[in-house]
């Protein structure tokens, strides 16, 4: 692991704000996760590794393509459907003149890069999901919440129906501070995967392992935990649709193209702490933000700190996500969290 904090947010890296926002009913468990940039927007890439990804927007941050920044990322439930929140922060950035400027100089077009996970039917109806309106509550928490403010984990926003496998998922994030070139580096995550975060064996969360945190469960307290997830799993009967949604950012100065490297290296944090990933019925899409407050420094390996800190974080942010989680009981199904499933004395503390 990185020298530097352990706990941390996204919002550690400064100008970066976190919006949530919920479907409200009494069948809906959606949400969407709004990331808003500082006005003039950021660098900005994305890796999709998931066999299955429902995205907007992704090809605008090719570096090969026009659009230099963007002002703001969705993460969204509601699979394809809840795509339709990115119309809400579009609508939102207009009415501020924030976007790609077009010739006229008078006019603008936000591009609002979103990726969806899969919770459709996890309330109880199929048919709610985020719209535009859900994505302008979520921008509009964001823009209120003022520079550095804590980020809310857990069953917030995109991780409101989330699940990691029969067990329920959600929102976490982490940061740290590298320290010999005091660059931040920091991740969100909406964890929502078809695999697992704990491994079988021992019922430990994969992620605390790079932690250092491995003190098992007692054993009758992990064959119960199995046996109620492998219960779950066969009552659902089909398998899970899902996918695992990263923001990592840093405030060093990265190019395009190291943009991108950073979000194809932070797959790796995803790989750490849930097994298997990348699957067909994934969608797993990493987005990457640098908003350039630090100098990165000279040659081209000056970047390897940044792109190991960044898989480190995505790792404690699922680990937090799978700790913040609480389980969700209704029309939709039954969704243990993995506190309920080992208990308070098994988490520790979340950080």
């Amino acid at each position: 692991m990185t020298d530097g904090q352990t706990a941390g947010a996204l919002t550690d890296v400064a100008g970066l704000r976190v919006g949530h926002a919920q479907v409200t009913g009494e069948l809906a468990l959606t949400g969407t996760t709004v990331v808003l940039a500082p006005e003039g927007g950021v660098t900005a890439a994305v890796d999709v590794r998931g066999g299955g990804p429902a995205t907007r927007e992704t090809d605008a941050l090719d570096p090969r393509n026009l659009v230099e920044r963007v002002e703001a990322l969705v993460l969204t439930g509601g699979s394809a459907y809840g795509l339709d929140a990115a119309s809400g922060v579009m609508a939102w950035l207009e009415e501020r003149g924030r976007g790609v400027r077009i010739p006229d100089r008078e006019h603008v077009v936000p591009v609002v890069p979103a990726a969806a996970v899969f919770d459709l039917g996890r309330g109880g109806d199929w048919r709610v999901r985020p719209d535009a309106a859900t994505g302008r509550a979520a921008v509009e928490a964001a823009s209120a919440s003022g520079d550095g403010a804590e980020v809310a984990e857990g069953c917030v926003g995109a991780g409101v129906g989330a699940l990691i496998g029969t067990m329920k998922g959600g929102v976490g994030t982490a940061g740290t501070v590298l320290a010999e070139s005091g660059i931040t580096v920091a991740a969100l995550v909406v964890a929502n995967a078809a695999g697992s975060a704990v491994d079988p064996l021992t019922g430990v969360l994969y992620g605390r392992y790079y932690e250092g945190r491995t003190a098992h469960p007692p054993v009758e307290v992990h064959e119960a935990a199995q046996a109620r997830l492998a219960d779950l799993r066969e009552a659902a009967g089909t398998p899970p649709l899902n996918t695992t949604l990263v923001v990592v950012a840093t405030d060093a100065d990265l190019t395009r193209a190291q943009a991108r490297k950073m979000a194809g290296t932070a797959h790796d944090g995803i790989a750490r702490a849930v097994r298997p990933v990348h699957l067909m019925n994934d969608g797993d899409t990493v987005f990457a933000l640098a908003t350039g407050g630090c100098r990165l420094g000279a040659g081209p390996l000056a970047i390897n700190p940044v792109l190991a800190a960044a898989a480190d974080v995505v790792t404690r942010a699922i680990v937090r996500a799978a700790l913040a989680a609480e389980s969700v009981s209704g029309p939709g199904g039954v969704f243990p969290s993995y506190r309920d499933l080992y208990g308070p004395d098994s988490v520790s503390e979340v950080q």
